[in-house]
């Protein structure tokens, strides 16, 4: 009995620790927000529904066409796209182009960014880079940038817009998407930093070996680097759990980066199946998730990837209201 009760007054301590860390706002990353398989055209919608700011993940795979020789970038679950994928101006920007436009009518600052888009590149050519850049510059306007500067490892203040684009770790995007720009030019959308292990016994101070630069200022980490074996192995969410999140947590402040952590589902097998959600990522009931969801969202994960986006959507409804202000 005095066990049971020392590890609930230790978990309570945990939570109010996690609280006090917390950042300005938590954020629902829709993951796999994008039609595949000839399915889940209205995934967006579902996403915008939830309520702003919210962050869209897409996941984009070069495609080249043989009748022409001419390459574009398409929206795919996997890196074998056939051509008939949609694109990512028509899915996200032209259907965000409402909201944009009334965010920069009504120039409340305060609140961008009201959408983040996460890009996944599938595929990493320099042509399907570049093509995606070009995209970006036409949009622009929309588009929280920062300088590109002499000094790249010093972090520049954003000029903040709508709507902010980051993509993933890879040298190979950091050279259009950085290196290429040249200084006195804006950086459109902004890398992750190095993780060095996918797994929870890694030492928390090993896992992100390096601090934010101009161009690399968020984290992207799976669930595992948490609870050891991720999602499907992991146990009774614990107070050692809980500590351990607050470390990582603590370590991304330190670094100065944005955290994101992916991806917490929660739900029986064939729901899973039907709604094209991936096995690994599930916990095994809505219970089960919703006590990572709420650690998250106490610790201050910035970016909380999930496919169930309107389950998850209730718990940060006051985070929303605040603004992205840790790291301006």
């Amino acid at each position: 009995m005095h066990a049971r009760y020392d590890r609930g007054m230790r978990f309570s301590l945990v939570l109010l620790a996690l609280t006090a860390l917390a950042a300005d706002r938590v954020v629902l990353d829709a993951h796999n927000c994008y039609p595949y398989d000839g399915k889940y055209q209205d995934r967006i919608e579902v996403a915008l529904k939830t309520g702003l700011p919210v962050a869209i993940e897409q996941d984009l795979a070069w495609y080249v066409d043989p009748a022409t020789g001419q390459g574009r970038s398409l929206l795919i679950h996997g890196e074998k796209p056939n051509g008939t994928e949609p694109n990512m101006r028509d899915y996200f920007f032209e259907r965000i182009r409402p909201i944009v436009e009334k965010a920069l009518k009504e120039n409340r600052r305060d609140r961008w960014p009201l959408i983040t888009l996460n890009l996944d590149f599938k595929t990493d050519e320099p042509d399907h880079h570049r093509a995606v850049l070009k995209l970006l510059g036409e949009y622009q306007s929309w588009l929280t940038t920062a300088p590109r500067t002499e000094t790249p490892n010093v972090p520049a203040p954003l000029d903040w817009k709508p709507v902010l684009v980051l993509t993933g770790p890879s040298t190979v995007q950091q050279v259009t998407f950085h290196d290429a720009v040249p200084a006195g030019g804006r950086i459109l959308l902004f890398g992750a930093g190095a993780v060095t292990s996918r797994q929870a016994n890694i030492a928390v101070n090993r896992l992100f070996p390096n601090a934010a630069t101009n161009y690399r200022r968020w984290l992207n980490s799976p669930w595992s680097i948490v609870e050891m074996g991720g999602q499907a192995k992991s146990g009774d969410w614990s107070a050692a759990d809980g500590e351990r999140l607050a470390a990582i947590m603590a370590r991304a402040r330190e670094l100065g980066y944005w955290m994101r952590l992916y991806t917490l589902n929660g739900h029986e097998p064939k729901v899973g199946v039907d709604a094209g959600w991936s096995a690994g990522y599930n916990f095994g009931s809505l219970q089960a998730v919703e006590l990572r969801w709420k650690a998250a969202v106490a610790a201050g994960v910035d970016y909380i990837a999930t496919d169930q986006y309107e389950n998850f959507a209730p718990l940060i409804k006051k985070s929303k209201k605040l603004p992205m202000a840790r790291f301006r």
